[in-house]
């Protein structure tokens, strides 16, 4: 496994001394995956100078729909994706280009790029298929380098995150699937959450950047997917489940 997220620098730090990677000449077609546009504006400026870097940036998208959309059209080698998206959140990305990550010719291969550092968004992507996770602080070179590492087949997660991994799918006493929180997408997960640490629905809106009808929209469906009543059996159950 490489050891690819030592800095808390944010995206944009590489030094402009280091070697390009593609000096080398490698080239890498990749496709970027997360709701904010300006995140993804920002690493296509960061990573998408592909005389320096061999990163070509062959595509965008904002949801689940538009990703399998633009994967499927583009077929690139590499898809950095974001955990938490409109539309069921990167494992039904991951779910809906099973077959293209199976070409033994020509396979499309998963990087996970998120905020997110909870072990349960790890693993779920893992399990998923992806080759990799890396968190948001990681420097611009070491997302290059985790990018061309991917693409050769190997399994890159930065240092902390691959203890989850480990610990996921080495040890026979890993914790079975919950098909109950499997029922969820990735934002009722996080709503969930924050309702079960005592947040107001603006208060969840604004941390993650939807309205409040929307929060309103995502409690109703994790109440009836897990056939609880309010919000106060909510926060038992993701209690006991030690979500909290």
């Amino acid at each position: 496994m490489s050891d690819v997220a030592g800095a808390n620098e944010p995206i944009g730090t590489n030094d402009p001394a280091e070697p390009a990677a593609g000096a080398a000449g490698r080239r890498v077609r990749v496709v970027l995956v997360d709701d904010h546009r300006m995140f993804r504006t920002g690493v296509q400026a960061e990573i998408g100078q592909t005389e320096q870097t061999g990163v070509e940036v062959v595509g965008e998208a904002a949801d689940v729909d538009q990703a399998v959309a633009v994967i499927t059209a583009t077929r690139p080698e590499v898809v950095l994706l974001d955990v938490h998206l409109p539309g069921g959140g990167g494992v039904e990305v991951l779910r809906r280009c099973a077959s293209l990550m199976a070409d033994a010719e020509r396979p499309v291969r998963f990087l996970a790029l998120s905020v997110s550092d909870a072990a349960e968004d790890v693993i779920g992507v893992i399990r998923g298929g992806a080759r990799g996770y890396v968190t948001k602080t990681i420097t611009g070179s070491d997302l290059v380098d985790s990018i061309f590492r991917v693409q050769e087949g190997d399994a890159v997660f930065s240092p902390r995150l691959a203890g989850f991994v480990l610990d996921a799918f080495a040890s026979t006493d890993a914790p079975p699937v919950d098909e109950d929180l499997d029922r969820l997408t990735q934002r009722e997960r996080e709503v969930l959450r924050l309702i079960a640490r005592g947040y107001a629905y603006k208060e969840i809106a604004k941390q993650l950047f939807i309205s409040v009808k929307t929060v309103e929209s995502h409690v109703s469906a994790v109440l009836r997917k897990l056939q609880l009543s309010n919000r106060h059996e909510l926060t038992r159950w993701a209690t006991a489940r030690r979500l909290v």
